[in-house]
């Protein structure tokens, strides 16, 4: 998904069978509905572990922290891994005001999460 005019990208791959979802820009209520809906096709056509790359992203709302929140939810009812990773730090601190970082694991990079998901 590309969106120029909200300026969010979600680019999906996959390592080590580990889905890693890598988010750039900015997630706002604008956008977070169609965030919401991109990422969960992305994990719903999937059963592996799942981390959320989150190193280009400038900002998220409230609406896109409730997005995170919801997948995170479904990902733990289907018993599927869930980490978030490469926080930048105006990001990490809103997640950590918000106390997100007590709820998802929240890792300090791409490598140790996917090595975390997938040991």
């Amino acid at each position: 998904m590309s969106t120029q005019n909200n300026q969010l990208e979600l680019q999906a791959d996959q390592s080590e069978g580990v889905l890693i979802i890598s988010v750039a820009g900015r997630i706002d209520g604008m956008n977070a509905q169609e965030f919401h809906e991109n990422l969960d096709k992305e994990i719903s056509g999937s059963d592996n572990p799942v981390v959320l790359d989150l190193e280009k992203l400038s900002y998220i709302s409230s609406a896109g922290l409730r997005s995170i929140l919801l997948v995170a939810k479904t990902l733990q009812g289907r018993k599927t891994k869930f980490i978030l990773c490469s926080l930048p730090d105006p990001i990490k601190e809103i997640f950590e005001i918000a106390g997100f970082d007590k709820i998802i694991n929240v890792l300090e990079s791409r490598s140790d999460a996917i090595a975390t998901i997938a040991g």
